[in-house]
């Protein structure tokens, strides 16, 4: 593909750097409201894509945004309902019966009838994502995708900011939405630091075929280790996440699928039923990364990029979800009143809108990994009781599913 932008005082909009779930989102809704849009993807097109085992729970915000791409046709087949959350104490001290803590029925009725979340592939979602943002590339005020190309500067101006990247292009944008992931190049070249926390533990991932009927329910067992995860997936399998120390989830990944699964059994089989393999396993460093600040001049942190959380929950992609909805709407705000949506005023207002809920969901993580994974004699009536009270008090389960699943009316427009 020609350079784009070669006349030297060409503006475009936005450049996003970074094309997974986040980046290809914002760019196709971006382009959807009519900003000039470059996406700079760093991913090589022959690359085989490494194995990723990981199931995505979008909830119901985030799949009403995803619906706004128009990727729902392309996911048919590949989700399943996501119909409730049920919590289990493990260990001993048990306190408390397990029981689903809420449920679709916690929720206001959906005017298309959308459970809680839906249950989706992370490689499902990136293809159909991919598939849609091809769709508006090159069109007349369509997308620009530079595919096999890496950001490697920031040259800072008044009007807008230079991105350099690594074919030697240099690109004058209004505003850089950095979608780098975890280890952001982006917020690198800002000189922004994060607080970083590592767990000392390790996932171990892979989908499993189960005998038991899922019913759509995501099921967790708080063992004192960490938790032990199933969420379902279409055919009555399901995509198990297990906490270990670091080192026993890397040594579970490498030995024989019928170990695996012997010891899978052992462990959880009274949990979850008979489990047997269903494709590649892998294993993955539990770590918490914040940044400690969201935006650069003309230039906004979102996603991984922004807050790499606790997988717990299954919060971490709909925190990205949120970023960018809130973008798009103080994008399309800026514009009508006509204002720059890339000026300080405009990135001031996304870094108020997020940086107080991803650091207080972060935070809440971390809080409930730290309470439940022990077999303290003192905190585990504590828990049972905390346990208790979310499923038997209907308001205070209406509003953990409200919250759970991204369906509350201060959110941005794109999830209401």
């Amino acid at each position: 593909m020609s350079k784009p932008n070669s006349a030297p005082n060409e503006i475009v909009d936005l450049v996003i750097i970074g094309a997974g779930p986040v980046g290809t989102s914002l760019a196709v809704l971006a382009v959807q409201r009519g900003f000039s849009t470059i996406l700079v993807d760093a991913r090589d097109p022959s690359a085989v894509p490494a194995t990723d085992t990981r199931t995505f729970a979008i909830v119901r915000g985030s799949w009403r945004l995803l619906g706004a791409t128009g990727v729902h046709p392309l996911l048919e087949g590949v989700t399943e309902p996501l119909n409730g959350l049920e919590a289990v104490d493990g260990g001993t001290h048990a306190f408390g019966a397990p029981g689903i803590i809420f449920g679709n029925d916690d929720l206001p009725a959906d005017d298309d009838g959308q459970p809680l979340g839906q249950m989706v592939p992370s490689a499902d979602l990136q293809v159909a994502l991919d598939k849609v943002t091809g769709q508006i590339t090159g069109t007349e005020g369509g997308l620009t995708w530079l595919k096999n190309t890496r950001f490697e500067a920031l040259e800072d101006g008044a009007a807008a900011t230079t991105v350099v990247l690594s074919d030697g292009s240099r690109i004058r944008t209004r505003l850089v939405a950095a979608c780098d992931g975890v280890n952001s190049s982006v917020r690198s070249a800002l000189g922004i630091n994060t607080d970083d926390h590592d767990y000392g533990k390790s996932v171990f991932a892979a989908n499993v075929k189960l005998e038991r009927p899922h019913g759509g329910i995501a099921r967790q067992l708080f063992m004192p280790e960490g938790p032990f995860a199933t969420l379902p997936m279409p055919d009555n399998r399901a995509n198990l996440a297990w906490y270990m120390k670091r080192g026993a989830a890397e040594t579970l990944a490498q030995m024989p699928v019928e170990d695996i699964e012997a010891e899978l059994n052992a462990r959880f089989e009274h949990f979850a039923g008979p489990m047997k393999i269903d494709g590649p396993v892998i294993s993955y460093p539990l770590k918490m990364r914040l940044a400690q600040k969201i935006i650069g001049p003309r230039v906004v942190l979102l996603g991984d990029a922004a807050h790499r959380i606790n997988p717990l929950a299954g919060q971490g992609l709909n925190l990205g979800f949120k970023d960018l909805a809130a973008l798009i709407d103080i994008m399309v705000e800026a514009r009508e009143v006509g204002l720059d949506h890339g000026a300080a005023a405009a990135t001031e207002r996304y870094q108020q809108a997020r940086r107080f809920d991803m650091t207080t969901v972060a935070l809440f993580m971390d809080a409930i990994d730290r309470a439940f994974s022990n077999d303290n004699a003192i905190l585990k009536p504590l828990r049972g009781l905390a346990m208790t009270a979310a499923n038997k008090i209907g308001p205070l389960r209406r509003a953990m599913a409200r919250q759970a699943s991204a369906d509350q009316a201060h959110l941005p427009s794109l999830m209401r």
